[in-house]
């Protein structure tokens, strides 16, 4: 069994495992943090952004003017920003039987999997994961496509030139492979290879394996896959949660006598609160508006925005913020609220029942039915017409390189009055603004991350207790910044297996069974023999049928009587003769009654040794040795055949033949 690491992003995993001649992928999420090394795409002409700078080496050997851009001290790419793709050269992708996605943030990559690598297998994910993911695929491929860059940067990739950069962009991995973002055909003919599951549900693997997904407690239809055959058991922990917030609770009883627990999606913020961060995010709105001044909230689409809608739900009318108006800016706003609301049997059982009522689970429904919560596809149209401040403003993307957000950076940033509250803990935050700086308004940083920190994992995986724990590398040393946080690691017996980008892992145990199926008439026609009390035995011959990873013993065929004919005209092919087995023996042989045994046939010279595995019994006269163990009895004579036999006729009689 192996385990192939294609992602060194902890919470953007993307591995394949191969277990019992199938070959599974585990989520394909895609490392975005690589858009922070270039410019905004603003969605209005940007006189600030078109002014820059261009970049020169300081000795001016290396002139990339044209395709780098200085801003408050940092060099940032002028060029549509790139992805950073999971690993495509450590194994042929084309060979992947299937994808299994765990939660709809760890499937954005998809496309550049199911599309350029020759894959031609199942996608497997729970249907509000597909739908939501569509929708966060539809809106990334609408950003860029508004705001089509014609030039496309490349000499600043060329390695002799990238060491001459300063950082970040100098210490950027395999820019190469970074690509840019795939069309919404290419994201519509992927999605069309999902198939849809349920939680518990079972689905077969070519008879091999068989695969189930469990709730995970993080989003709307976020999962843990079980992946077992008859006799091994591999769990799959994704971005999980047992936080009471939106989505069903996580299911972890399932997890137990697992061989193998492959562990990835820890919070990001292991240090932060998610409920202290919501109370701190609203008492800065709070605080902002009351001043006269409007907040923005970049963020996706859909997840931790639900949470936040529903707090300020509670919060807007003991803060008296009743009359200012908050707004949802996305191209799929429309249906990323619609969705949260129809997805009833997904979510916690306090929202379901709601349902039953009916009500609308989330309360962002009566907030946009009294006009204090309003969105639009973007800025331009009627958002426009009706756009009045002091207001809240929720947009995409957390980023800040691309979405209505650059436009918002772009109006609001000279001001004091103003503040940006960050929430989704993705993007480091000084580098998503640094190439707005300078900067006037205020930054607060709120990062809510539901997902397991170390203290509930090391609880989790107690309960649980499985064999071996294997976990991104990140999660076996405290965070470089706290290094004397040893609880904020894991620390487990036996440890972990970290595994880095690249790294294959050979996962430490061993396939040591199979079920085998044995057919009604052969099992009718054997004849069992008690050897212990309580325990029988049954010699079997037969033939070993394996079709689509199912074995089955069938019953010998007879060789079919051949015509009698005076002459063969041509070589007809023999059937196999089939011989009866041998019996099989069981039994001791007890030193005591066998030398007796002896005496009554003449034998009284006897010379009994004691070894570590039995005894060594030697006939003086007769010049022969007879060694008897546990598991065999060796007669050693030399050219005497007739008293080789009576020695070997005498054994057999202590012995039971099957």
């Amino acid at each position: 069994m192996k385990l192939y690491c294609l992602s060194g992003h902890p919470t953007l995993p993307c591995n394949v495992l191969k277990f019992k001649s199938t070959t599974i992928m585990l989520d394909c999420g895609l490392d975005t943090t690589s858009v922070l090394n270039f410019l905004p795409l603003p969605l209005v002409h940007s006189p600030r952004l078109s002014k820059l700078p261009g970049w020169v080496s300081k000795d001016g050997t290396v002139n990339l003017e044209k395709e780098l851009k200085e801003c408050a001290g940092r060099v940032f790419v002028d060029s549509q920003p790139e992805f950073c793709l999971p690993e495509r050269e450590l194994l042929d992708l084309s060979t992947i039987d299937v994808i299994l996605i765990s939660n709809y943030h760890c499937m954005m990559a998809l496309p550049y999997i199911t599309e350029h690598t020759g894959f031609t297998g199942t996608v497997y994910a729970t249907e509000p994961t597909l739908q939501i993911g569509r929708l966060l695929m539809e809106e990334l491929v609408n950003f860029m496509e508004r705001v089509p860059k014609a030039q496309s940067a490349t000499c600043w990739k060329n390695k002799e030139i990238q060491r001459m950069l300063p950082g970040p962009l100098k210490d950027a991995v395999d820019v190469w492979t970074w690509k840019r973002c795939y069309s919404m055909q290419e994201v519509n003919s992927a999605l069309s290879k999902v198939q849809l599951v349920g939680y518990s549900q079972k689905v077969e693997l070519f008879g091999a394996v068989q695969i189930s997904p469990l709730s995970s407690g993080y989003s709307l239809g976020s999962s843990n896959w079980i992946i077992q055959s008859h006799h091994e058991k591999v769990s799959y922990v994704s971005g999980s949660s047992l936080l009471t917030t939106h989505p069903q609770p996580m299911d972890q009883s399932s997890l137990k006598n697992s061989d193998v627990l492959i562990l990835t999606g820890l919070t990001q913020m292991p240090t932060a609160n998610p409920d202290g961060m919501l109370g701190e995010f609203c008492s800065n709105l709070a605080m902002t508006i009351r001043a006269g001044g409007n907040v923005l909230v970049p963020c996706y689409s859909s997840g931790v925005i639900y949470d936040l809608l529903e707090c300020l739900y509670q919060f807007i009318e003991s803060a008296n913020l009743g009359t200012t108006p908050f707004y949802f800016i996305s191209p799929v706003a429309n249906s990323s609220l619609e969705f949260s609301q129809i997805f009833a049997e997904w979510l916690c059982h306090n929202k379901q029942s709601k349902v039953y009522l009916p009500e609308p689970p989330f309360p962002h429904a009566e907030l946009i039915q009294t006009n204090k919560l309003k969105h639009y596809p973007s800025i331009h149209g009627d958002f426009s017409s009706e756009f009045r401040q002091p207001c809240v403003v929720f947009t995409g993307h957390p980023s800040l390189r691309f979405g209505d957000v650059v436009h918002f950076m772009e109006l609001w940033g000279k001001s004091s009055l103003n503040t940006i509250i960050f929430t989704e803990p993705d993007f480091s935050y000084l580098d998503a603004l640094a190439p707005y700086q300078p900067l006037a308004m205020k930054c607060v940083y709120c990062p809510i991350d539901t997902r397991l920190n170390f203290h509930q994992v090391s609880k989790l995986l107690k309960e649980v207790q499985p064999l071996h724990v294997v976990c991104p590398e990140q999660y076996t040393q405290p965070p470089l910044t706290q290094s004397h946080r040893s609880d904020l690691m894991l620390e487990l017996q036996p440890p972990p297996m970290p595994y880095r980008r690249c790294s294959v892992l050979n996962l430490p145990f061993r396939r040591r069974y199979e079920r085998v199926y044995i057919l009604p008439e052969l099992a009718n026609s054997l004849v069992p023999s008690e050897i212990k009390p309580g325990i029988s035995l049954a010699t079997v011959s037969a033939v070993l049928h394996s079709k689509d990873n199912k074995h089955t013993l069938q019953s010998v065929p007879k060789p079919p009587p051949v015509p009698p004919t005076k002459k063969r005209k041509r070589v007809v092919e023999e059937p196999p003769v089939v011989l009866a087995p041998k019996p099989l023996l069981s039994g001791a042989v007890p030193l005591e009654a066998f030398l007796v045994t002896l005496q009554k046939h003449g034998i009284t010279e006897v010379k009994v040794e004691e070894t570590a595995d039995g005894h060594i019994l030697h006939l003086q006269a007769e010049d022969t040795l007879i060694q008897l163990e546990e598991d065999g009895t060796h007669i050693v004579c030399d050219n005497n055949e007739p008293l080789r036999t009576t020695l070997r006729d005498l054994v057999l009689r202590f012995l039971q033949k099957l």
